[in-house]
């Protein structure tokens, strides 16, 4: 890693967003950020540029760029409106962009910020889940090097460093199980949106932990591993682990696991993509022995977890599923946090999505991507319409 490298934030005022903001002032003199970007949190990111002393920061709303003038030093320039993100991460000065815009919204930055050559530090998963073909054929053509965040492919990214593919049985990604793991599917229908959010480990957003309550998140992560590392569905495995200290293992075809084990914080990932390849010391919590006495491991139910087959089903098909699965599962969820659908509904939803057509074709152009992106919205709009008055 050169020293001084310049990163940009997007998504900095989400959690994943923060946290990378502390990591980067643990990593004071090794980085430098330059620029922020956010959706509409104006307030947040003007404080965050004054704590960073970043002279760049891209706000999607015009309305909250406008605002945000008032608020930062006339040395801070702001970049305003839908390409902001675009603009900010294809700038020339910028070594590497963090991308952590969660949702359909971070595929574009990601995939401008490879074409323009940057190395990109992805926690934005629904951009390979959308697009993963598209995305790595471009990081392939242009030399970009994807270094994840996520725990779970973190995890994994370095129990494979130095080892072949051919080498790897199969990997398997860890799961803490959310909330619900020992709800029965009854006790699931009556779950409202603030039993849904109750993470048992993590400190998430509101979609990323509805998420986590379906193991929709966990399905997402297949699928993005299986672009990241170019392994079939039938080498991704997942097994429970309520305790979060193991984040993700790798089986050789010698009989042999490692695994990737730390205290269940997200600033570990991030630091270690911020300063990937390097191995620095850092400040953070270190895992004890005690820690390590009573780790458990269990299967995952699909049976009332049914996200994890949609994933396994959305690999094998190919072509756009991954962009329809993603599409509906935001519908869905955005229709529970109203109090428009029951919490089994997000699942009802996205079944009936990837069943009203074949999606095996397509995600080779970003047009095509977004075509199917819309039309998997509209699809399971309706869905969430019919199911709301058949209550």
């Amino acid at each position: 890693m050169s020293e001084g490298r310049n990163i940009v934030i997007l998504g900095s005022t989400g959690s994943v967003g923060e946290n990378a903001v502390l990591a980067a002032k643990s990593l004071s003199g090794k980085i430098s950020v330059v620029g922020l970007g956010v959706g509409s949190n104006h307030v947040r990111v003007v404080e965050q540029a004054g704590e960073l002393g970043c002279g760049l920061v891209a706000i999607a709303d015009p309305a909250a760029a406008e605002a945000a003038k008032e608020l930062l030093p006339s040395k801070c320039e702001i970049l305003a409106g839908e390409d902001a993100m675009v603009e900010l991460a294809t700038r020339p000065e910028v070594d590497l962009v963090l991308c952590a815009i969660v949702g359909a919204p971070s595929l574009r930055p990601v995939l401008e910020s490879v074409k323009a050559g940057k190395t990109l530090a992805l926690a934005s998963k629904e951009a390979l889940v959308m697009a993963g073909s598209l995305v790595m054929a471009e990081a392939g053509k242009h030399g970009v090097e994807i270094i994840p965040i996520d725990s779970e492919h973190s995890a994994v990214a370095q129990c494979l460093r130095g080892r072949g593919g051919d080498a790897v049985a199969r990997i398997v990604l860890t799961a803490s199980g959310g909330p619900f793991l020992d709800w029965t599917s009854e006790e699931m229908e009556r779950a409202t949106v603030d039993d849904a959010l109750a993470h048992p480990t993590w400190n998430m957003g509101t979609k990323i932990s509805i998420d986590s309550a379906t193991l929709m998140n966990k399905a997402l992560e297949i699928i993005e591993a299986s672009h990241l590392f170019g392994f079939p569905a039938d080498k991704i495995d997942v097994l429970v682990h309520r305790q979060s200290v193991v984040h993700s293992m790798v089986e050789f075809k010698d009989g042999t696991i490692l695994a990737q084990m730390s205290v269940p914080d997200m600033r570990f990932p991030i630091v270690r993509a911020l300063t990937w390849p390097e191995t620095l010391p850092n400040s953070l919590p270190t895992i004890g022995l005690k820690d390590m006495a009573s780790l458990a491991f269990e299967l995952p139910d699909e049976t009332r977890f049914p996200s994890l087959r949609f994933a396994k089903e959305v690999l094998r098909a190919g072509g756009s599923a991954g962009t329809a699965l993603n599409a509906a599962n935001e519908v869905a969820v955005a229709g529970f946090v109203s109090g428009r659908l029951r919490f089994h509904d997000i699942w009802k939803i996205v079944e009936e999505t990837l069943n009203a057509r074949d999606w095996s074709s397509g995600g080779k152009s970003l047009e095509s991507v977004l075509a199917a992106d819309s039309e998997a919205r509209a699809l399971a709009g309706k869905f969430q319409l019919a199911c709301c008055e058949g209550r």
